[in-house]
């Protein structure tokens, strides 16, 4: 954000900082030039009375020097006179050190006997002293030898003096060591001084000049507030879910974008989970969207905590929620996330005053295994999804390349469906339910088909899954009760046994409101009675809103019909709740049967349903009979009706009512089959 004050500060703070800065450099600098020129003068007056008085002793000395061996240099008498001379001469100075050298560069005599010997002619100093001119330099010496002690800590002023003979010819070089540390401490004093001085002036300007900028800077700053915070909210609300908080559609196709760019380089997987959950209108439609709102920002919490770091989370819309998972080491890694998410979304919820469990579906594409871009990286997770739901829900299951057939054929169908009741393509079939003890047709299942012009006729199996996802199955299971009503009625018109038509009520058709008002007017329509009517509802179905499915069927019974539990045995079947449900029959799930004779457990599964069933005082059935054998097992163990192949398959209204006829003639070779066990 922009702001007038800051940049002022700073601008202020830099200018401020210059001034300081050139003005100190300039006074330092023109100091210590003068401190530099008026030393230099003191070392070249020093020196010339040293050589008018004292030089002429050693002038021969030193200009010898160079013919006489290093190592002997020190131990010259000429030496200790020299030096007794210079401590005489330097008494009361601010000289530290005295230096002479030959033209040669030998350092003929030093107050520090330990540099006597010492070439110094690649000196710069030394050789400008050597062309006739003063060289003077300074500087700062942490520890220094000075006439036979150390001091520390100190500024010195280096002076090259030439030594000249009368005709101006030189013929040696004095160096001479001053001290100016009191001078250059005094010179940084006046220093500090007026810089202080200076920056109070300049501060007392900018905190002038900063209170009006400031003034104007409230006015920017307001103006810039309120312009940012509306393009924050619309760029939120842009690439945001409202309710989760979680990044949308949008932000989702950019992210997996980059997300696939990035792996291309990196040469890493990537993985795209994509799933929703199971029977989330069951919240929306028995609960209400208060309480499915609430479910859906729990999910998105439970799926957060479950995402590492690096993943990142979507929703999509409705119920549908999206991972993108980066920098996989293993495709087998995004199922393993996968079941994580599942087992944490299907932990019970607290909704308001109702305690429920939802699970979720979970499509899974890799890239660049699966695909290699972001259309068909979202299409595989996608079609992923779905079979993890054609494979029972609550589960994940990865994209194959079958899948986009499958996903096309499923699309096809989906479009066909929406005029399939309109041209009339469903049609019934029946499969008798025969009891055992007497062998007779006590009952039949009205089982739908789809009499698809393209494929043939159809099964369940292969719609009943749309049909639930386009909510297709609430106007087509009306028809299927209606249709089911009206040819019983026509077959006990016709003088055929009068016996129970039994109906699947699928989820959505029992959380639907309207339901009892429903079969209340077809039974009307139909002039069915209620008794001949029974209507089977799956036990997860019960157990999904227990108080609300035990409301629905007491209002069900009160009309009359019969109730039943159908596939009992194969969900979350809950004892506690079965002996308050006002239900008619229980039908074991064909699964139990197939495994009779070969599965152990499953035998004696299906003797307890029998037990209970019996001691409830509930009538019981067997699904999927195909031998002799389940059947001899079936009778022997009290089962009251079976239907099965052995018996017969589903078939048409017509050729069913042929079934009837011979069951009321007493030529039922059903009745032979049942009869022989």
């Amino acid at each position: 954000m922009f702001k007038l004050s800051r940049y002022f500060s700073i601008a202020s703070f830099l200018a401020i900082g210059a001034v300081i800065t050139v003005l100190s450099l300039y006074y330092r600098n023109n100091t210590t030039d003068a401190l530099m020129a008026h030393q230099t003068r003191s070392n070249v007056s020093l020196a010339k009375t040293f050589a008018n008085t004292v030089w002429p002793r050693y002038e021969g000395f030193v200009r010898s020097a160079s013919e006489i061996p290093k190592a002997e240099l020190p131990q010259r008498k000429e030496i200790d006179a020299l030096r007794a001379d210079v401590v005489a001469q330097m008494k009361g100075l601010n000289v530290v050190k005295v230096k002479i050298y030959n033209l040669d560069g030998l350092t003929v005599f030093s107050t520090d006997a330990k540099q006597i010997g010492v070439d110094k002619s690649d000196n710069t100093g030394f050789q400008k002293a050597r062309r006739g001119d003063v060289a003077s330099s300074i500087t700062f010496r942490n520890e220094f030898y000075a006439f036979e002690r150390y001091i520390v800590d100190r500024n010195l002023v280096t002076s090259y003096i030439p030594v000249r003979k009368d005709d101006g010819t030189v013929e040696a070089v004095f160096e001479l060591y001053s001290d100016v540390t009191d001078l250059v401490e005094e010179l940084n004093r006046t220093q500090t001084q007026i810089i202080v001085v200076v920056s109070i002036a300049l501060g007392l300007l900018y905190v002038f000049l900063y209170l009006i900028v400031k003034h104007a800077d409230k006015i920017i700053s307001t103006q810039d507030q309120v312009r940012r915070e509306n393009e924050d909210r619309v760029r939120y609300q842009a690439y945001h879910d409202s309710l989760t908080g979680l990044p949308n559609r949008v932000n989702f196709g950019e992210r997996l974008g980059e997300t696939i760019t990035r792996a291309k380089r990196t040469k890493n997987l990537v993985g795209l989970l994509y799933f929703d959950l199971d029977r989330f209108k069951v919240v929306n439609d028995s609960l209400g969207h208060d309480a499915g709102d609430q479910l859906l920002r729990v999910v998105a919490k439970r799926i957060q905590d479950i995402a590492r770091e690096s993943d990142m989370v979507f929703r999509m819309g409705g119920d549908e929620f999206t991972v993108i998972l980066e920098n996989l080491r293993h495709a087998e890694d995004a199922a393993r996330v996968a079941q994580r998410l599942i087992d944490s979304i299907a932990e019970s919820i607290q909704l308001f005053d109702h305690r429920m469990t939802v699970t979720a579906s979970i499509g899974i594409a890799i890239f660049p295994t699966d695909a290699t871009d972001v259309d068909a990286l979202v299409k595989g997770a996608d079609a992923a999804m779905y079979r993890a739901k054609q494979a029972g829900r609550n589960t994940y299951a990865t994209y194959t390349a079958d899948l986009n057939i499958q996903a096309i054929e499923r699309f096809t169908l989906e479009t066909e469906l929406q005029h399939a009741l309109k041209n009339d393509e469903f049609m019934l079939y029946y499969q008798p339910k025969v009891s055992l003890p007497s062998g007779q047709i006590v009952g039949m299942e009205a089982l739908l088909r789809w009499k698809n012009p393209r494929l043939g006729l159809l099964t369940p199996d292969k719609f009943l899954s749309i049909l639930e996802d386009t909510r297709l199955i609430i106007p087509v299971g009306e028809w299927v009760i209606r249709t089911a009503c009206q040819q019983n009625k026509l077959w006990q018109d016709a003088g055929l046994i009068h016996t129970r038509i039994s109906v699947n009520v699928s989820a959505s058709q029992f959380r639907d409101k309207s339901l009892v008002k429903i079969v209340r007017e077809i039974l009307n329509e139909a002039g069915l009675e209620p008794r001949f009517l029974e209507l089977e509802l799956t036990e997860d179905l019960l157990i999904e809103d227990t108080y609300g499915a035990i409301e629905m069927m007491n209002e069900l019974k009160e009309i009359g019909v019969f109730l039943s539990i159908d596939d009992f045995g194969s969900g979350y079947s809950s004892l506690n709740y079965l002996n308050q449900f006002p239900v008619d029959i229980l039908k074991i799930d064909r699964t139990f049967i197939s495994n009779l004779m070969t599965e152990r457990k499953d035998a004696e599964i299906t003797h307890a349903i029998a037990s209970l069933a019996h001691a409830l005082n509930l009538g019981l059935i067997a699904e999927g009979v195909e031998n002799e054998e389940q059947l001899e097992f079936l009778h022997s163990h009290g089962c009251d009706e079976a239907q099965g192949f052995l018996f017969s398959e589903p078939v048409p209204a017509e050729e069913f009512g042929r079934l009837l006829s011979a069951e009321e003639s007493g030529n039922s070779s059903l009745k032979s089959v049942a009869e022989s066990h």
